[in-house]
């Protein structure tokens, strides 16, 4: 049965970037705080675990715990609505932040920060999966992936001067102002996607509760070592986002406007393109093995991890910049493959729920102990080697990497036969 409103393929392409003008912004108010750490470091005294759980901890538990409940919402509401909703709120309270007087009152904001920007990610996905066939999705989930990417060129390289000239808190004022217009923008211009529109599925089923979604989602075997997978990656990817502007700092004493292009070119530049051609690697090579959603991750980290050890401990820092680029494309390159198998393997209802407990692993081991734990080890580390301390904590990440490459081998055994039970595929 089609459903009755038709979205024609210009409005599908507005739409993709319309999400991702909010998956920038989203990541421009995220790591924001990135760049600007070692003044807040050094204006409240803080020691690299207090940065991570500031920067990490704080942020990701709360944005994990309410993207579930924010996502069995959306699979029975307007997402537009809540989406923008959603970012009014991260975007307020980014503006909030610059106001902090101290360490308990950002991290207060950064927590509703946190929870504003989890009512953004599942509803999107679905929306996109509304929109884009499956033999597709991967590489529209990359263009919208990569938003994270220009986010983070934005937050470092405007951050970064923005530090320098005025302040952090400068910063922080300054980066929540674009989602606030934007707010209005989304919810003029954008409309809602009929629930199953590509996939021509009528939109008459009851969404199943969570419970019941869950314990699907444990049936599916791929599922969870996709899940696993990409809180393993992200751990590593997040510890460089909160610690490289640190590293680069203390171990080849970069100004803040210096350290902002440097990271604005790998992470905004390098990085979107590992994000953006890893969807449209999976996209095309799946098309003759599905399994390629799930090898497409594994040979973007065998091909970053051997330049690792150079980018974190040479002292030479022409050599840590060209050795920093693979390292970068790779960062994100998991992303769109990944979220694309997670939406094809549920059935129509359960879309934005499936996201959200991705996200919810992803974020709670990911974000959450990924900085967390950088910062402890560089703690520990430091009576012995002193600033070097924070080379050898951040080359740590690469146990993380080389173990979600394992599970997304492990996904990918059972691939096929889980997206059979998943939503039924047009010819």
């Amino acid at each position: 049965m089609t459903v009755p409103v038709q979205i024609g393929a210009h409005s599908r392409r507005f739409i993709l970037w319309m999400v991702t003008l909010v998956y920038i912004v989203n990541y421009l108010d995220r790591n924001i705080l990135a760049i600007v750490l070692p003044e807040i470091k050094r204006d409240f005294h803080l020691s690299d675990a207090a940065l991570g759980f500031l920067s990490g901890a704080s942020f990701a538990i709360t944005y994990a715990s309410f993207a579930m409940p924010l996502a069995w919402f959306a699979d029975r509401m307007n997402r537009r609505n809540i989406i923008a909703g959603s970012m009014a709120l991260f975007s307020a309270m980014t503006v909030v932040c610059s106001f902090a007087a101290n360490t308990v009152q950002l991290i207060v904001a950064r927590i509703f920060t946190g929870i504003g920007e989890a009512g953004t990610g599942p509803s999107i996905q679905s929306v996109i999966s509304d929109l884009y066939r499956p033999k597709e999705r991967a590489a529209a989930l990359a263009f919208y992936s990569a938003g994270l990417n220009i986010g983070l060129l934005i937050a470092f390289f405007a951050g970064g001067i923005v530090d320098q000239a005025l302040g952090w808190r400068a910063a922080f004022l300054i980066a929540g102002l674009p989602g606030l217009v934007l707010v209005f923008l989304f919810l003029f211009t954008v409309q809602e996607p009929p629930r199953g529109h590509i996939e021509q599925i009528s939109d008459i089923e009851r969404a199943p509760g969570f419970l019941a979604t869950v314990k699907f989602l444990w049936s599916q075997r791929s599922y969870r070592w996709i899940s696993i997978g990409t809180a393993l990656s992200a751990f590593g990817g997040y510890a460089g986002i909160t610690f490289v502007p640190l590293f680069l700092t203390v171990s080849h004493g970069l100004s803040p406007a210096e350290r902002g292009f440097v990271l604005a070119l790998l992470t905004g530049v390098a990085g979107g393109f590992g994000t953006y051609i890893s969807g449209v690697l999976a996209d095309r090579l799946g098309k003759r093995n599905v399994r390629w959603n799930m090898y497409i991750p594994i040979l973007f980290i065998v091909l970053s991890v051997p330049f690792a050890p150079f980018f974190y401990l040479s002292p030479n820092l022409i050599v840590v910049l060209l050795c920093a680029i693979v390292p970068n494309i790779n960062g994100a390159a998991y992303l769109a493959p990944c979220l694309a198998m997670a939406q094809g393997l549920v059935p129509l209802k359960m879309r934005a729920q499936s996201a959200a407990i991705l996200l919810f692993v992803l974020n709670i081991l990911g974000y959450g102990l990924g900085p967390l734990c950088v910062g402890r080890l560089s703690d520990l580390l430091r009576p012995s080697l002193g600033n070097d301390s924070i080379r050898w904590a951040m080359l740590s990440t690469i146990v993380p990497w080389l173990l979600s490459a394992v599970c997304y081998w492990r996904a990918s055994r059972t691939l096929e036969s889980d997206l059979s039970r998943g939503v039924p595929r047009p010819p």
